[in-house]
């Protein structure tokens, strides 16, 4: 029989690591400005970064170490020291932000359980707050290498949608290993010739000394650059470019190139069918025939649902406007945060990743017909509800709609009518079967946890909106869709 006591256990240590009279470390935070006591023996057993830490460290004269941290707020060093003598961490009312820079701590403290688990959290909760805050996450994680699975959720975006970071203002600044982890990808949705385009763009900027002119190079120039893209180049895809583009972009930079390759390269174009010494990498594989635009506002981001005319539309709604927009005129953007046929028809998924997202717009395909409709909701969702009790949310702004399509003649909008019950934000143990709810109106729901397979009939239901959303059936099932954060632009 093994008698087990944890509970004890823990509260001793929490009284260890709160006890101001036997500690033999002090950690400064915040620019020294606050410092907290700790326990040598707990933190070089708990942490191999703290044990080589203080084997480094003299101590002063009354036996105390004292380690400096100065850009660690106080309030992550009070959770990561809890976790250290108690292995609890309580991330209860917390930002996401606190739980991304919590991770990147437990990280250089190589505190693996915690770290691991944070990242767990993040990519299955918190998806939203990543993909909203993505140029920020995807150059933070590629400084060290151990942020496996952020890298993966971050490129798997990336490589359907390059444009994020490709044409990004600060694409430049990009880490090489970023750069390089997608340069291996087989899927990664750009032209060979456009991959290398970026690349060289990126080495010159590395070397702000290079002739602006390329006609001005001399030789140690190509060298300097050929040096910066050492890791890069083995990954460009050179025998799927055509040879048009081999002359007017890789002709002038050959000289970055191993001789033997570019000889390669020459013969290939006269003589594709001879042998080879080079490597031929695989084409990569294309999902689409066509890009996002790289505009620097899109006006539609990766929908396959809505289009443009329907962004003016819903966006005169929400401003109570009766003529509709000019397409050239639409106040506001329009950020896609989840698609069902990218993340997922899981009821749950849409909790996990719209949780907190406020200024929403919900739009749903009816499977096999032309229709389209959706919501608008101007309040948070929360993901946070226990037990069994949903809750009503009050607002006088939110909006069911259906949208103009194909043999659609008309679009209808419907205002909501009871305000007390417009939205409803649905508790944990009801999240694996409800989706987003708009009053007794628009909702998503599915007994079988796939909201595309499920079907709902709203003939039975008391209409919270002035009018009734209908569907050619009055029931429905869907082949996708979509939520849309509601931006204004600047």
């Amino acid at each position: 029989m093994s008698l087990k006591f944890f509970d004890k256990l823990s509260q001793n240590f929490i009284e260890l690591l709160n006890d101001k009279d036997d500690y033999n470390v002090i950690i400064e935070v915040e620019n020294k400005e606050k410092s907290f006591t700790a326990h040598s023996n707990v933190l070089k057993y708990r942490s191999s970064y703290f044990r080589r830490k203080l084997e480094n460290i003299q101590p002063n004269e009354k036996n105390i170490k004292i380690i400096t941290k100065p850009s660690i707020s106080s309030k992550i060093l009070d959770v990561i020291l809890k976790y250290v003598y108690v292995g609890i961490v309580n991330l209860e009312k917390v930002e996401t932000r606190f739980i991304f820079d919590l991770m990147l701590i437990a990280n250089e403290f190589e505190l693996v359980e915690l770290f691991n688990k944070l990242e767990t959290i993040l990519i299955e909760d918190k998806a939203s707050w990543l993909k909203t805050h993505f140029s920020f996450v995807y150059r933070t994680i590629f400084v060290k290498e151990n942020f496996k699975n952020l890298e993966s959720f971050c490129n798997d975006i990336v490589v359907k949608y390059p444009n994020l970071i490709f044409d990004s203002s600060d694409f430049t600044s990009l880490p090489e290993s970023s750069l390089v982890s997608l340069l291996k990808r087989y899927d990664l949705q750009m032209k060979e010739v456009e991959i290398w385009d970026y690349i060289t763009k990126w080495g010159i900027s590395q070397n702000p000394t290079l002739p602006t002119n390329l006609g001005d190079w001399a030789e140690e120039n190509f060298v300097t650059l050929k040096t910066t893209l050492q890791q890069c180049l083995p990954h460009i895809r050179y025998f799927h470019i055509t040879n048009i583009e081999i002359y007017e972009k890789i002709r002038p930079y050959k000289k970055i190139l191993d001789k033997q390759l570019w000889e390669d390269i020459k013969q290939h174009q006269v003589a594709p069918d001879r042998p080879i010494k080079s490597n031929i990498l695989p084409v990569r594989s294309i999902l689409v025939t066509e890009l996002p635009p790289r505009a620097t506002e899109q006006k539609v981001l990766f929908s396959t649902i809505i289009s443009e005319d329907h962004i003016a539309k819903i966006s005169s709604w929400i401003n109570h406007k009766t003529a509709t927009y000019s397409t050239k005129k639409i106040p506001y953007k329009f950020e896609l945060i989840l698609c069902g046929t990218r993340d997922g028809f899981a009821p749950q998924t849409f909790w996990n990743i719209c949780h907190g997202d406020a200024y929403t717009i919900v739009v749903a395909k009816v499977k096999g017909t032309d229709e389209i409709i959706g919501g608008y909701n101007p309040l948070a969702w929360d993901n946070t509800l226990n037990g069994n009790s949903n809750i009503w949310m009050e607002t006088k702004d939110s909006f069911i709609f259906s949208l103009k399509n194909g043999n659609i003649q008309n679009s209808i909008l419907s205002r909501v009518k009871n305000p007390k019950m417009a939205i409803l934000n649905v508790c944990k143990n009801n999240q694996k079967v409800y989706g987003p709810f708009f009053g007794y109106g628009f909702n998503l729901y599915s007994k079988k946890s796939n909201l595309n397979l499920d079907s709902l009939n709203f003939d039975n239901f008391l209409n919270h909106y002035e009018k009734r959303i209908k569907t050619s059936s009055g029931k429905f099932s869907i082949d996708n869709y979509e939520v849309f954060k509601v931006i204004r632009k600047s």
